[in-house]
């Protein structure tokens, strides 16, 4: 019984944590995009990944939301 609670805790915690992510993720992208130099197809792709992280985030699926604006963040760095 215990070993449940500890893991039920541990699971409603860690999505508070990832919560508060997947703001500050979305907020580097933007400060990225600003000053990066892209063509325009990678720019659309970074942007559409944002999106699609900031809409998860929005629904409360955030671990899906850090893995979208995590590869988001990838592909930045990867073009810068």
């Amino acid at each position: 019984m215990r070993y449940l609670t500890a893991l039920l805790i541990t699971v409603f915690l860690s999505g508070t944590a990832l919560a508060g992510q997947c703001p500050s993720l979305v907020s580097q992208i933007d400060q990225q995009l600003q000053s990066a130099q892209l063509d325009s197809e990678a720019e659309a792709s970074i942007r559409a990944l944002r999106d699609q992280g900031q809409s998860l985030h929005s629904e409360g699926k955030h671990a899906e939301s850090v893995k979208v604006l995590r590869k988001a963040m990838k592909k930045l760095d990867a073009k810068s």
